[in-house]
């Protein structure tokens, strides 16, 4: 009898646990929508600068998202061979029928077209959009792909990644997803790759698809010879094969540091493991200036970084929120050196869930370029104190502390 009653009191403690998360998660997703409508979006300044060479290989730097999709689209229209294209999220917007417009006329005269999109991300994009012609390749990553392993952690990850890789000579890949709104909009990054390193980026795109391929869908094989240059490297987390080498790049990179640590998030929820390495380069006298939008467009993650301010400004970790428009770039440069590129935001779901790429980089003048992006980004930030921060609402106080028992799942 006591032994039943144990059982009832835990499964009546888990349905409730599971409502008010559930009640929880009703709210920010009413929240969201709201501010996403009323989210005041800012003015900020683009830069144009010349590739820098490495190797037999060159990189651009984009911070403006209608240059950058003036150049992706370009480069698809220059396409002889193949193109490669891969997006998290892809509108049904002027800017997106362009793209599929484009990718559409590339098959038409010929080109190898093969599209991977996340079915999650794009759920609100009409299904008329997600139509394409035979003589396309599409992989509509799936929103459940494992749904007889409900435990496991790949049964839930999404596919975070944006690439673009043009007869294998030419990648794209960063923050920016497909929309008016992050070309004009959002405050991104990306990066662009010319040479022998895009064959990087193009390995990762044919694992992945041959990996997830379902039906008549192909197999890609492999055309190029993957380089040996220590000073790029690319990096993706693979939840299927439970590898998660770019939390290791910023681990690492992390500890090295001497001098400064810029890093530039959407979302800043970082693991307990993460977060000590930044205390402990600012303990040891490292700069660490996080930079993040001062009001993301999730309401949820903006809830959970906050419930990190205390620790990171009593820490001596500066905190610069971006005013009035989205910070959606993912980025890091340290000690004039090392700089970082990617898809892959400073949270758990990046670090260790979601599909993720990110390119590795050993070069100063790279380094010093990133280095002025940040001070370009500061401009339009203001830094929080430890003093004001510990001076806000108590219903702020409160939405924190409800918040943060989930934040080891995000």
């Amino acid at each position: 009898m006591e032994g039943r009653r144990v059982r009832r009191f835990v499964l009546r403690g888990v349905l409730a646990g599971l409502a008010a998360v559930g009640s929880l998660a009703g709210a920010m997703a009413v929240a969201d929508a709201r501010r996403k409508r009323s989210l005041v979006q800012g003015r900020f300044s683009a830069a144009r600068p010349e590739p820098i060479a490495i190797g037999d290989s060159a990189l651009q730097v984009y911070t403006d998202g209608e240059d950058l999709f003036s150049a992706m689209l370009s480069a698809i229209r220059a396409a002889r061979g193949q193109v490669l294209f891969e997006t998290y999220i892809w509108k049904d917007d002027l800017v997106g029928k362009r793209f599929k417009r484009e990718l559409e006329q590339a098959a038409a005269r010929g080109v190898e077209v093969y599209i991977i999109f996340d079915s999650f991300a794009n759920l609100v994009v009409p299904r008329r959009f997600k139509r394409f012609p035979s003589s396309l390749h599409v992989l509509a990553y799936p929103i459940v792909p494992w749904p007889m392993n409900p435990f496991h952690l790949r049964s839930y990850a999404r596919d975070h990644r944006k690439i673009l890789v043009v007869d294998g000579e030419t990648a794209f890949v960063g923050g920016y997803n497909i929309g008016a709104v992050f070309a004009a909009e959002w405050r991104d990054t990306h990066l662009r790759v010319s040479g022998p390193h895009a064959w990087e980026l193009e390995n990762v795109f044919i694992d992945f698809w041959n990996a997830h391929r379902t039906g008549n869908l192909p197999a890609l094989p492999s055309r190029h010879t993957r380089v040996w240059d220590p000073r790029i490297d690319v990096h993706r987390n693979d939840p299927q094969l439970l590898i998660f080498p770019i939390r290791t790049t910023y681990l690492e990179a992390i500890d090295r540091a001497s001098r400064h640590i810029y890093l530039t998030h959407a979302y800043f929820v970082p693991d307990w493991i993460v977060l000590r390495g930044l205390l402990h380069a600012a303990q040891r006298g490292v700069d660490v200036r996080l930079l993040m939008p001062a009001r993301s467009n999730h309401l949820l993650s903006d809830w959970l970084a906050r419930s990190r301010y205390d620790q990171c400004l009593s820490g001596g970790i500066k905190l610069l929120l971006y005013q009035d428009a989205m910070v959606h770039a993912k980025t890091a440069t340290i000690d004039g050196i090392w700089s970082t590129i990617g898809t892959a935001n400073l949270d758990r779901l990046s670090m260790v869930g979601n599909f993720e790429v990110n390119v590795e980089m050993y070069d100063e003048r790279v380094a010093a370029r990133m280095e002025e992006i940040f001070a370009d980004d500061a401009l339009h930030c203001r830094e929080l104190t430890l003093d004001e921060w510990r001076r806000r609402p108590l219903r702020q106080r409160i939405a924190e502390a409800v918040v943060t028992p989930i934040r080891p799942f995000l």
